[in-house]
């Protein structure tokens, strides 16, 4: 029996142990509920809830220790053995019970964060409960009799009061449900909030996401990380992206009487600004408003719940975020245990902002993929940047039904490169599958190096960005060169171990590879129009140099002549896009970005000395810079002196060879398979006749492709099948899918060029057949490798149309209930083909005609309509190109369709020159020297002499 001050200690704790019974099981409840039905139930309430939990299970422990310690004290001398040892293991389950508890509430000094440790004493602390009622039951059975029926009062009491609670939960309101949506055309945004201004807009005061701080108190390492991103610098804190979008502000203030076609910009860029309302103002000061330095801030990525299409342009929903309970409250103990709470139970804070969809490509696409609007241009719809559709359209993603190269594994999106794992104890930690526990490196590693040193950020940010580039992202091949310096001389590759022995006084073509490797979209992406990435090749008799491409001027301002690996942007009036004026882009007269999985051939004349000593050494650099000259000159104004950006060395490539007769260059070996060489080399020429005055070059693939097959792989006779089919050589196309077939190429691959053959030869049904199987991906392999071809565009797109052309050819009245089902099947696929790209114009006017033919002339109109919304302007491109290149020979020469570059045209002074990649990173080229006709490098640069 207890008797003494035990009993009223024993009252105590039995009445916390009834309130904690109670409260446990609204909240088992709850997450069993939950569990079953699929449903989201924890809301203000529940959270209240757990705070009660966390402070009744505080005060039973004193209670709990000092009750222990009391009745041990008198009952350790007892002669019932059997009662003692229950009641000692019901102490020590208690202790449990209790210990556990403690554990997972995350006290600054006793906190949890492994997964797995955590998911260990969530169990322990929710079986706990049920040993602790057992061992009472065994310990209180060893002594006087049970009174039962207060027993049972008590659990019909506790019952009763969970079920009431658990019904007022049912029918309480969650917190801070939105009653307001705002729009921001042009930009896409949809916001979502509980209060509107005094006008009835929604509005959302910028402090409601400029949180980073608080975020910081539970995940300093991820906050750290976010500080260094560029996501952080996104707005008036980016000097460049300011003066941009300073001088949009101006042009269209000037424009249309107001700034809102500017909210194009501010969606991505400037979110607070923009959902405050301060954005709209023509006078707005971004110096004045701490808004405008936050760029995206923590909540604006995570308070984002839906992705509403793939169209870019931050078409997104934000939520302004629930919060729990005294979070937001003025009186800091409150504040405080709001704090603790989110610690305690993070479930609800996990729920709220982070999502699935924050692990999706289409999440990112909302701000990496660009249409340019008529609100913006006062001209049509245009595509800008577009991240996300070329990630479908490559192989990394596991989507293209036809990749020059697969991953073992498809990169199912952007984190895997973008946020890789790193190593942390944060909160948010998890297990990262063979790595460890970690969380997702919210550096957003990527390639911009020129912010940091502008804003004057700590140098290893730059180099931690230059690691994530270097070696990575692309290779330089010098895979061959060609006699008499002609397109179609006799060509000695591949270069190494092999070398031909070149004549003094003869001229020759080298042939230069640059492939792209583990990136999956275009080099570059991004502001490629304002990028500096270039190809520098030099070449050296002994120690003087004999022929340079890409050097930098006086001014760091690279060789106009040299080969860039960019997109080069004209407005309608043919003047190049030099400063990011977003509201003029137009047209790109050229894009040598080169393609995930991907490689291009650029080729250099060059004519050996007659007085030559040999041997001739060869070095190439593939060169990056964030921002290029014409930029900077705009951005800094009247301090401008010279481009100091990082420049960064993607890749190198060194090659020695010998003169005739005179000279042995050592011996040298090439690191890449000859198979692998050769085919690059093929697929770099297969690319330039995508254009058609450099059709000559299939010839040449195909001899290049054949060398393939003959060295045993399955991409030989497979690629040459695309150049049969490129030349309308039908039945050689597919024999050599047949080799293909028995080599072991890719069989979706094969599938998608016998389904192009045979819509050739009219064989449509054949054809839709395996478009449907490839739409399925019918094939095990790419299954087990994670790919989904339902995801490239041109699948659906192509079997849509292939069901058009079969209703069409369906005639009769016989057979049209045939010809019904085929154009619902074309409309069907179709419609998949608009849900990855609904700015895809063919696709709309293919569309149109289907819906036509099944009786619905609206829906038809609508789609010609779209059609002829994103539909080129090919009249006025072409006005605009041709004004560009008759002013601009060095464009000019760099937008055709084949271009042989003169690695002579201007020889560096060997005395200045210390050439990048060779004797270090920090050198710089010296200028250019004059060339023959006695003018420097910089005479011939036409824009220069229209700024000056």
């Amino acid at each position: 029996m207890i008797g003494g001050r035990l009993r009223p200690l024993l009252a105590l704790l039995l009445l916390l142990f009834a309130l904690l019974a109670v409260n446990s099981l609204y909240l088992a409840g709850i997450t069993l509920t939950e569990f079953v039905t699929g449903r989201s139930l924890q809301g203000y309430l529940y959270l209240l809830m757990v705070v009660v939990h966390v402070g009744l299970g505080l005060l039973l422990v004193p209670v709990f220790l000092a009750f222990i310690l009391g009745h041990l004290r008198r009952a350790r001398e007892r002669r019932n053995r059997y009662a003692i040892g229950a009641g000692l293991a019901l102490a020590v389950t208690g202790l449990l019970l209790i210990g556990s508890g403690l554990m997972l509430v995350r006290f600054d000094f006793l906190a949890v964060h492994h997964p797995a440790a955590r998911a260990v004493f969530y169990w322990l602390h929710v079986a706990a409960p049920l040993a602790v009622v057992w061992l009472f039951v065994l310990h209180r059975l060893a002594g006087p009799r049970l009174r039962w029926g207060a027993g049972l009062r008590w659990a019909g009491v506790t019952a009763t009061i969970a079920v009431a609670i658990a019904a007022l939960h049912l029918y309480h309101p969650e917190q801070g449900e939105p009653t307001a949506v705002a729009t921001f055309e042009p930009a896409l945004t949809r916001l979502a909030v509980t209060e509107s201004g005094a006008n009835g807009t929604p509005i959302l005061a910028p402090e409601r996401l400029m949180r980073d701080a608080f975020c910081a108190e539970c995940h300093a390492e991820i906050a750290e990380q976010h500080a260094a991103s560029m996501h952080r610098f996104s707005s008036f804190n980016n000097p460049v992206y300011r003066f941009s979008v300073e001088e949009t502000r101006a042009v269209v203030l000037q424009r249309d009487g107001d700034v809102q076609a500017a909210r194009f910009c501010a969606g991505c860029h400037d979110p607070l600004p923009l959902f405050s309302g301060a954005f709209d103002r023509p006078d707005y000061d971004p110096d004045r408003d701490p808004a405008a330095e936050a760029g995206i801030t923590c909540l604006v990525c995570h308070a984002v719940t839906e992705v509403n299409s793939p169209r870019g342009n931050a078409d997104f929903t934000l939520v302004d975020p629930p919060r729990y309970p005294f979070e937001d409250s003025a009186n800091a103990w409150l504040a405080a245990l709001g704090r603790q709470l989110i610690r305690a139970k993070p479930a609800y804070h996990k729920r709220t902002l982070l999502r699935p969809l924050h692990q999706e490509p289409e999440f990112c696409s909302t701000c990496h993929k660009v249409g340019l609007p008529q609100e913006l241009n006062h001209y049509r719809w245009l595509r800008g940047q577009d991240h996300y559709g070329t990630f479908l359209a490559s192989g990394v993603s596991g989507h293209r039904v036809d990749s020059f190269y697969y991953p073992e594994r498809a990169e199912i999106g952007c984190t895997g490169c973008h946020m890789p794992y790193s190593a942390s104890r944060d909160p948010a930690a998890r297990v990262f599958p063979g790595q460890g526990v970690g969380v997702h490196d919210h550096r957003f590693a990527a390639a911009n190096t020129a912010i940091p040193q502008l804003l004057g950020r700590d140098a290893s940010e730059i180099e931690a960005r230059q690691d994530f580039l270097r070696d990575r992202v692309a290779r330089i091949d010098l895979f061959g060169i060609k006699e008499d310096g002609r397109i179609d001389g006799e060509l000695h590759a591949p270069l190494r171990p092999e070398l031909p022995a070149l004549e003094s006084g003869g001229s020759y073509l080298l042939e230069v590879v640059l492939r792209t490797l583990r990136i999956g979209h275009p080099l570059t992406q991004g502001t490629s129009d304002s990028n500096d990435l270039w190809l520098e090749v030099l070449l050296r008799d002994g120690n003087g140099v004999i022929g340079h491409s890409g050097a930098l001027g006086p001014d760091g301002d690279v060789d106009p002549w040299a080969h860039f690996v960019n997109a080069y942007v004209l407005d309608r009036d043919g003047n190049r896009i030099d400063r990011r004026n977003v509201q003029d882009i137009f047209v790109a007269l050229y894009d040598h970005q080169v393609p995930p999985g991907a490689a291009a051939v650029v080729q250099y004349r060059f004519t050996v000395p007659d007085d030559a000593q040999g041997p001739l050494a060869i070095d190439a650099a593939l060169h990056y810079r964030k921002f290029d000259t014409r930029l900077m000159r705009h951005v800094q104004g009247k301090s401008f002196t010279r481009n100091d950006l990082p420049i960064t060395t993607l890749a190198t490539d060194r090659l020695t060879l010998p003169l005739a007769g005179d000279t042995t260059a050592p011996a040298q070996e090439h690191p890449v398979a000859p198979w692998e060489r050769w085919n690059d080399y093929g697929i770099g020429l297969l690319r330039t006749a995508d254009r058609d005055a450099a059709r000559g070059q299939l010839r040449q693939a195909e001899t290049a492709f054949q060398q393939v097959e003959r060295l045993g792989r399955a991409d030989g006779p497979l690629n040459l099948a695309r150049v049969y089919f490129r030349e309308g050589r039908l039945d050689d196309a597919a024999r050599a899918l047949a080799r293909a077939r028995e080599a072991e190429a890719p069989p979706w691959t094969l599938a998608w060029y016998a389904a192009l053959i045979d819509r050739e030869y009219g064989r449509l049904d054949t054809a839709a057949e395996r478009l449907e199987a490839l739409y399925a991906t019918r094939f095990q392999e790419a299954r087990d490798r994670g790919f989904d071809f339902s995801r490239d565009l041109r699948v659906p797109q192509l079997l849509g149309r292939t069901r058009f052309e079969q209703a069409r050819a369906a005639r009769g009245e016989a057979r049209s209930e045939r010809r019904q089902v085929l154009l619902e099947q074309a409309r069907e696929a179709l419609q998949a083909a608009l849900a990855i790209d609904p700015e895809a114009a063919a696709v709309h006017h293919t569309m149109a005609q289907v819906l036509e033919q099944l009786g619905d002339p609206e829906a038809a109109a609508r789609h010609r309509a779209a059609h002829e919304r994103y539909r080129p302007d090919d009249l006025a491109i072409a006005t605009a190109v041709a004004r560009h290149r008759a002013a601009n020979p060095a464009a000019n020469q760099a937008a055709e369709a084949l271009t042989l570059y003169d690695l002579q045209r201007t020889i560096a002074d060997p005395t200045a020159l210390a050439w990048r990649g060779v004797q270090g990173h920090d050198a710089r080229p010296g200028p250019g020297l004059p060339d023959d006709t006695g003018n420097s490098l910089r005479e011939h640069d036409p824009e220069r002499q229209e700024a000056r």
